[in-house]
């Protein structure tokens, strides 16, 4: 056998025999249960992501707030500790005070409206606050528009939210509308939410429908008022140097598996959401689905945006009322 064709027989055996170069692996970290859309969505990140990278890319998912709360995990992804994590756009607003402005009560027409935001300049933007601050934001995917639960009375007017013990997230915009309607918000993560609401704790919350539903509040809630005073998009973000080590085509299967389950996912919620209402309400849970949501808009809306404003500007916040045009 002649010697170049011997050593091409050698590196062909070699390269045969070689070792399978080991997948590189993620960790997934989110607060919501499995039976929530958010986690139904994480595994179709997962699958597209083993798809798009043949293996190379190996996520593993933490639903149930398995790796601790949002702030302890957006931490964690910050220090590297974790890989990635999917939490509401407001806990990210104490590292880029700039998405304060998705938090301005009523600054969305609809869910349509949002995702044109979201999906766009603006919410690129947005995104690359982040980046400065050790974290790589993926995607947005879908919380909902946020409504008012509680174990009292019937919410019509903004006066029946007075003297309510309301759990909010820690956000700053949050937390002054519902100071302005007379009600104590009570910040705390989600995982203490059930047993607080059930020991009166505190006696309501505002989380979108599909939250209510999977973490099951609706068993120790008595009424639900549509108000859809806010909407929340989630954040998958994930540690920026880790991303930034990783080869370029295994990025941009990150991003594009990231959005598509996203897109995913917030079909998922416009399906579910009138069974999971007619489910609660088969439960017991009082709904009030024809809010008049004008004096809430009137009590809360212009104060809380001149928060923003004052902060911030009010380039952002026109910019977004010109795409509902």
């Amino acid at each position: 056998m002649k010697p170049t064709l011997l050593a091409a027989v050698i590196a062909a055996a070699a390269l045969a025999f070689a070792p399978a170069q080991a997948a590189t692996k993620l960790k997934f970290g989110y607060e919501a249960p499995r039976s929530d859309t958010q986690h139904i969505a994480a595994k179709r990140f997962q699958e597209l992501l083993k798809e798009k990278t043949g293996g190379e890319l190996d996520l593993s998912l933490f639903p149930d707030s398995a790796l601790g709360n949002a702030q302890a995990m957006i931490s964690s992804v910050r220090s590297g500790t974790l890989d990635i994590e999917m939490s509401g756009s407001p806990n990210f607003t104490g590292l880029a005070g700039r998405l304060n402005v998705i938090d301005i009560p009523f600054i969305f027409r609809d869910k349509e409206h949002a995702f044109k935001v979201l999906d766009g300049e603006i919410g690129d933007g947005l995104m690359k606050d982040l980046e400065g601050q050790g974290l790589k934001p993926l995607a947005w995917w879908d919380v909902g528009f946020r409504a008012i639960s509680n174990s009292k009375q019937p919410v019509k007017t903004p006066a029946d939210v007075k003297g309510l013990k309301i759990r909010t997230n820690q956000n700053p915009m949050y937390i002054k509308a519902f100071e302005i309607l007379g009600a104590n918000p009570v910040p705390m993560p989600l995982a203490e939410l059930y047993t607080a609401l059930e020991t009166k704790t505190v006696d309501a919350q505002e989380h979108p429908v599909g939250i209510l539903y999977s973490v099951k509040l609706y068993e120790v809630q008595k009424h639900l008022s549509l108000t859809n005073h806010g909407y929340t998009p989630l954040l998958v973000v994930m540690n920026k140097a880790k991303f930034d080590a990783l080869p370029v085509e295994q990025q941009e299967a990150l991003i594009s598996a990231a959005k598509e389950a996203g897109a995913y996912q917030r079909q998922l919620n416009a399906d579910k959401e009138a069974e999971m209402l007619a489910q609660m309400e088969k439960e017991g849970l009082q709904i009030i689905r024809d809010v008049d949501t004008t004096p809430f808009r009137e009590a809360i809306g212009g104060e809380v945006r001149k928060m923003f404003i004052d902060q911030h500007g009010d380039e952002l916040p026109k910019a977004i009322d010109a795409l509902a045009e």
